[in-house]
């Protein structure tokens, strides 16, 4: 998540162009060249960020709200809200939902290592071997204040919102992708009222704005 940035979409960007659509993609505070948030804030407070940003790119028109992996979790957040702008909605690769009962919970090891740490028992360089070792390879690359966030996120969950999305979505989604496999998808479109189609291409994984950019255009072009 962390590594991911604007230019996974360039390759998009440049087949919907040919088409005579521009598109614009935004580095979210923490990833690419966009620094840091000044606070650790959830997903929900990445949509307060953006949503200001999405109605002065959109200007009066309508617009398709493309998202991928976190980015999808804050697309979701911005289309359940009454923004005008918002003409549809294509997911990829976004972890929208948390099956019930099931949380995100650090290995034994770390959280006797943690609980060590905070009484002063184990020194904080063995804290960080720790994170590094047990840590999910996002949580271990994050530091400072992009650790909170995701320490912040990685249990939310967002049916809620889905239920409140009122236009046209379409989940485009890997085949093969292991981080947010498809059933994440079906689950996440049996929640949503309004009309939605599942399109998942097979032989591809999680990074499928550079394996098949052409399935997200094709999925544009759909909704515009």
């Amino acid at each position: 998540m962390l590594f991911r940035s604007s230019a996974d979409f360039r390759p998009a960007a440049s087949a919907l162009l040919e088409r005579g659509i521009s598109s614009i993609a935004l580095d979210l505070p923490g990833f690419g060249s966009s620094p840091s948030p000044s606070q650790p804030t959830g997903v929900r407070g990445y949509a307060d960020l953006i949503a200001p940003v999405l109605e002065e790119v959109a200007d009066g028109r309508e617009i398709v709200l493309v998202g991928h992996s976190f980015g999808g979790r804050i697309a979701a957040v911005l289309a359940s809200e009454p923004l005008s702008s918002i003409r549809g909605v294509v997911f990829t690769g976004a972890p929208l939902i948390r099956p019930t009962g099931v949380t995100t919970k650090s290995p034994l090891p770390y959280r006797v290592i943690r609980a060590l740490s905070k009484w002063q028992l184990v020194s904080s360089d063995r804290l960080e071997l720790a994170r590094k070792k047990y840590g999910s390879t996002d949580y271990a690359a994050a530091t400072g204040v992009m650790r909170d966030v995701l320490v912040r996120t990685v249990n939310e969950s967002y049916e809620v919102e889905l239920q409140k999305i009122r236009v046209t979505t379409i989940f485009v989604w890997g085949g093969e992708d292991r981080d947010v496999p498809p059933v994440i998808a079906e689950h996440a479109a049996r929640l949503m009222s309004a009309r939605n189609e599942i399109r998942v291409e097979r032989e591809c994984g999680h990074l499928l704005p550079r394996e098949r950019p052409l399935a997200l255009v094709d999925a544009v072009m759909d909704l515009l």
